[in-house]
């Protein structure tokens, strides 16, 4: 039992708590775009993703998906065999997926199955610089056979093989022993042959040589070049997945101002307070999220509100930063609010609204031609 002092209440609140199992699901968001295009926010590949995904997939299929918008921005990884079930579903043959291959380890490859349910669906990939590993593998497989696009940025490049070994204490040490690669041969892996160090000085140079702004800044040696294997289009190894569509990081709305109030968690518990305190104001006057969704918006004392709180944190407040990054904030803050009222899919579905990069895959995959196109069919 727990007894909890509660701002704006006069008495201790009394509480029983109960141990329960917590999923912990891999899907942030599934609805439909438009009429014909749905759109699935993945944050992980874990032992339920596939069947997880699988289900949302029927759901919008209810809807009439014919198209399909694959979210693996900030997406890390997990089970390889996870990306590999997914990539299954969308290959009619039996198609190599990734192979791994080590000094003491023999190649070993991964093919679909022959069946896959989403033969026909087109579908776009979406990646950024923190798509790594089971994501890189996903969205190569894909790229490689011409199976559907990718856009957005450079992936991670993180594509190594690791087991544990038990060592006579009973602890245990993890040894890289094989590398992924895509089914063009492509190393997924960025090079980390001059040490550590150097490997996060390659990374984190990408945001300070242009490349997350335009797609030039990125150069790469033809030792690199690669096939795909149906349209021989040109992609390249060597560190991560290249897009078939490049969209630039949106900076426009950054600010100094804006980066304190997300580091120190203030917009977080802003919204959090704002709901607990208007929940029942909510319910009554917005019984349907796409109502709260068109019709909501902060009352200028509320941004007031917001503005002293950080004050109170130690962020002080600039009016020019704050403009700059203003429409930014109250987005965030109303997905926010959303997520309190409703679940984490109707925080994206108020925070995609003005995605560039969902946006252009939604034309593509929207337009047969254009999709083709990219992807080398005539």
């Amino acid at each position: 039992n727990l007894n909890v002092f509660r701002k704006g209440e006069k008495d201790i609140l009394d509480f029983t708590i109960i141990r329960d199992k917590i999923p912990i699901t891999s899907i942030d968001a599934a609805y439909m775009l438009d009429r014909e295009t749905g759109y699935v926010k993945l944050n992980k590949f874990a032992a339920t993703t596939t069947s997880e995904f699988m289900d949302t997939v029927a759901y919008l299929q209810k809807s009439s998906m014919k198209n399909l918008v694959l979210d693996l921005r900030s997406n890390g990884g997990g089970f390889m065999v996870a990306a590999t079930d997914i990539a299954d579903k969308f290959f009619s043959g039996k198609n190599l997926l990734v192979y791994l291959d080590g000094r003491k380890t023999p190649r070993q490859d991964y093919t679909s199955a022959g069946n896959g349910t989403l033969a026909s669906t087109r579908i776009a990939v979406l990646t950024d610089e923190s798509s790594a590993s089971a994501s890189e593998i996903l969205a190569g497989a894909l790229q490689d056979w011409d199976r559907g696009i990718v856009v957005g940025r450079r992936t991670f490049g993180k594509g190594l093989v690791q087991n544990g070994f038990y060592l006579t204490d009973g602890s245990m040490i993890r040894l890289t022993i094989a590398r992924y690669y895509t089914p063009t041969g492509r190393l997924i892996q960025s090079p980390y042959n001059e040490g550590y160090d150097k490997y996060l000085e390659n990374f984190y140079e990408r945001y300070t040589n242009g490349e997350l702004m335009n797609a030039d800044s990125i150069h790469f040696p033809d030792s690199l070049k690669f096939r795909t294997l149906v349209n021989k289009r040109t992609v390249y190894g060597g560190g991560g997945i290249m897009p078939d569509l490049f969209v630039p990081a949106d900076t426009s709305h950054y600010s100094d101002y804006f980066r304190s109030l997300v580091r120190r968690g203030i917009l977080n518990s802003f919204a959090l307070e704002y709901s607990d305190k208007n929940r029942k104001l909510f319910t009554s006057r917005y019984r349907q999220f796409d109502d709260f969704k068109e019709k909501f918006s902060f009352p200028p004392e509320e941004i007031t509100l917001l503005i002293k709180k950080a004050e109170d944190s130690g962020v002080k407040y600039d009016d020019s930063q704050f403009k700059i990054s203003q429409n930014e904030i109250l987005t965030v803050l109303k997905g926010l609010v959303a997520s309190n009222l409703w679940q984490s899919n109707e925080y994206y579905r108020i925070i995609n609204d003005d995605d560039v990069t969902i946006m252009n895959a939604l034309r593509i995959v929207s337009d047969k031609t254009a999709y083709n196109k990219i992807l080398g069919y005539k």
